[in-house]
């Protein structure tokens, strides 16, 4: 017997890296990271069989992500940069003067709101 685990797809011999169980009561098929043992009513499936499943028509698919795996960056992570490189970009004397004990401005004021998102004047303008 192998010590790798394969993937239970027909044909496919390639070595496993997910588990895939069903939810039967929940209508769900979920999906997470090779199990530590290999279950009868759990199927491992390749790299390639895990990123292309679907689930039957009316259910959910629920991926659990693997935490020793790198993840891809998300759209907070691009955010985060944004954030970064404005503040890079910001003049330094407004920032000194501030932290000098100069006139402080006012916060900005929020002038619209969708979602998450706010659209905000600057106290200046």
């Amino acid at each position: 017997m192998s010590p790798v685990r394969r993937c239970s797809r027909t044909a496919c011999g390639r070595p496993a890296v997910a588990t895939l169980t069903y939810v039967y009561a929940d209508s769900t098929a979920v999906l997470g990271p090779l199990a530590t043992y290999a279950e009868p009513h759990c199927y491992d499936l390749c790299a390639e069989h895990s990123e292309r499943l679907t689930a039957p028509r009316g259910w959910e698919v629920v991926r659990l992500s693997d935490p020793s795996a790198p993840s891809r960056p998300s759209g907070d992570d691009l955010e985060a940069l944004a954030n970064a490189v404005r503040e890079a970009a910001r003049p330094q004397d407004r920032g000194d003067a501030a932290r000098d004990g100069g006139p402080r401005t006012a916060d900005p004021m929020e002038v619209a709101r969708r979602g998450h998102l706010r659209v905000l004047r600057s106290p200046d303008s």
